[in-house]
């Protein structure tokens, strides 16, 4: 029988009247290996604080076996009396243990020596998870542990924390790295803490489950206060002594019915994209880049077309946010030539958060952006065109209208993400610039961005390490390797891992002779073919790519040839319209592509 570490036992918590948490029970076991989710705001981290310890519950009991350690990593540790980072981290540690520090700034490839004074917001937090991963608590909370972590360094935390003995709950967006990293399931909901002892990776059906009978069981509740306010009104006057429990039951049915709390809408985002740009949106020939004797890329060729999602990956500090901003930014290349396309409107979503102005108010930033600033006007914006009142579309953003005149800077991370979203979703735009958009987001607010990025008829190029966001927008990687290599990969970034980048590990040693498409050359085999590697992978995407789009161009077909849809809906119609051409020169855009690459194999 597992040993529990922690109990909790009809633990309470509010704060200004509101219940955070109501009669939570939970046990935490020797070697517990959890993920905690919930919506932001829902209060996950505040749940890590009171089983650290850190804050007390209103009623009930919070039982620590004895001897038992907790430890959290702390989001914003207090750092003003260490020098470095490094001090910081191996702080707790004796000194014949300061060697575990060595060995965890590697794999998650923290400078040690970094001063607290210039650190960013990334490396303090990944010198407090090194402090946590080094102190070997008896039960380690991590919150949000993947943020600023490259996708390297995330596979040596999975392959870690599998080697631990401890207990581990953690929090996350990070869906690849939950699924890797949990056993268990905790899913804080509306102040409730259900518990499921399968894997996040069903997570979702467990959820949705658990929703519908929720939906179930409200439409039996509200027909029978429908059935028994009827008799109410017809039958009580004749009958008015004898029926009053009934009534009374009555009463009491509506008001457990109202004091539910209902579940939190989904924000209403958007992404509409403005007239089409030109076929092609980008063309660079023989860039370089070297910044204080760093090679970014060298000699490296892109071309960028209308309708491609292109995500860049690869190591932090790698070079991938210079290469976008010397593509469509003010960086200029040492070597070569950049052609941009024509008629493009660019939205672009800053890793830094740069986009917002953390002094001023979520009001302030929204009527302040010259771009949806409406003349005259203090207390409306223009949204993709047409004129809204401020509160009115922060509170779509699911914005609680008591924040909207708070500083920006008083928003937590997924909150401040959610801000740049709304600025950017009330512009018109044809390319979307995202770099890191995922950080701090909850997974269902991620799963809405991943649905609208599939439905944006322009072109996306975006910067992530979360693997699984990538495989669900992307239909392109350009993967920055450790040589200063950019390969060109067609696919999701697991594709690349089970097929080039096999490849590439077996030909590592081999001097090979460059690919055209790849910027400083990447070895390769002879082939029997007269198609690269690539070119192979790229015949069977566009069979797919085509049949998806037959697909979509027959919905879209069926819809406008419906009868009077032109007079019931013009916005859908003009769309759906809109759509379909866009669908139609992408298909023949694919086909003229994949006749060229069949008459090459021929």
């Amino acid at each position: 029988m597992s040993v529990p570490l922690i109990q909790l036992h009809q633990v309470c918590l509010g704060f200004g009247g509101f219940d955070v948490f109501k009669n939570i029970d939970l046990v935490l076991n020797v070697g517990a290996r959890c993920c905690l989710v919930g919506r932001n705001g829902s209060g996950k981290s505040t749940l890590f604080k009171l089983i650290a310890g850190e804050i007390a519950p209103d009623a009930g009991a919070v039982a620590i076996h004895k001897g038992i350690q907790v430890r959290l990593m702390e989001q914003d540790p207090e750092l003003s009396k260490f020098t470095t980072l490094g001090d910081f981290a191996s702080s707790s540690l004796g000194s014949n243990e300061t060697y575990k520090i060595d060995a965890i700034s590697n794999g998650l490839k923290l400078n040690l020596q970094q001063e607290v004074k210039l650190a960013s917001g990334g490396e303090i937090r990944r010198a407090a998870l090194a402090k946590v991963i080094a102190e070997a608590p008896d039960l380690m909370l991590l919150d949000e542990p993947t943020n600023h972590l490259d996708i390297e360094s995330i596979k040596w935390l999975e392959t870690e924390l599998k080697n631990l003995k401890c207990g581990i709950v953690i929090i996350s967006h990070d869906r690849a790295f939950l699924r890797s990293a949990s056993k268990t399931t905790l899913w804080l909901d509306r102040g409730v803490l259900r518990k499921s002892e399968r894997n996040f990776a069903e997570f979702e059906d467990w959820r949705d489950k658990i929703w519908t009978d929720e939906d179930a069981k409200n439409h039996k509740i509200r027909r029978r206060i429908k059935e028994e306010s009827i008799w109410a009104v017809e039958g009580i006057s004749a009958r008015r002594k004898r029926n009053q429990g009934r009534l009374k039951a009555l009463i009491q049915l509506k008001q457990k019915y109202g004091s539910q709390i209902k579940r939190q809408d989904t924000s209403k985002m958007s992404f509409k994209s403005d007239e089409i740009s030109g076929r092609k949106i980008l063309e660079a020939r023989g860039i370089s880049k070297n910044i204080g004797g760093k090679l970014i890329c060298s000699n490296f060729n892109v071309t960028v077309t209308r309708g491609e999602r292109i995500a860049l990956v690869g190591a932090n500090g790698i070079g991938k946010t210079t290469l976008l901003n010397m593509l469509f930014g003010d960086i200029p290349p040492d070597t070569g030539t950049i052609k941009k396309g024509t008629n493009l409107k660019v939205a672009r979503f800053e890793q830094n958060k740069s986009n917002l102005n953390l002094d001023a108010s979520l009001w302030e930033n929204l009527i302040d952006d010259p771009e949806t600033a409406l003349p005259g006007r203090s207390d409306h914006i223009l949204v993709k065109g047409v004129p809204k009142h401020v509160a009115g579309y922060l509170k779509e953003f699911l914005f609680d209208p008591s924040t909207i005149r708070a500083p920006a800077r008083s928003l937590s991370g997924g909150e401040k993400s959610r801000l740049i979203l709304a600025k950017l979703m009330a512009k018109t735009s044809n390319l979307l610039l995202l770099d890191e958009p995922t950080n701090d987001l909850d997974i269902e607010t991620l799963d809405l961005l991943q649905e609208i990025l599939s439905e944006y008829d322009g072109t996306i190029i975006l910067i992530s390490h979360d693997r699984d966001f990538v495989d669900r927008v992307a239909t392109r990687i350009l993967f920055f390797d450790k040589n200063s290599k950019i390969i060109d990969f067609t696919g999701g970034y697991e594709s690349y891992l089970n097929n080039y980048s096999k490849v590439d590990n077996r030909l590592d040693n081999v001097a090979k002779p460059a690919r055209s498409k790849i910027g400083a050359g990447v070895p390769t085999k002879k082939k029997s073919t007269s198609l690269s590697f690539t070119e192979q992978h790229r015949l069977i995407e566009i069979s797919r790519e085509v049949k998806k789009l037959e697909s979509e161009v027959k919905k879209l077909e069926d819809f406008l040839s419906t009868e009077d849809v032109f007079r019931a809906d013009r916005v859908k119609f003009d769309k759906a319209s809109s759509a379909l051409l866009g669908r139609k020169l992408k298909m023949d855009e694919l086909l003229e592509e994949w006749l060229l690459l069949e008459e090459k194999k021929s």
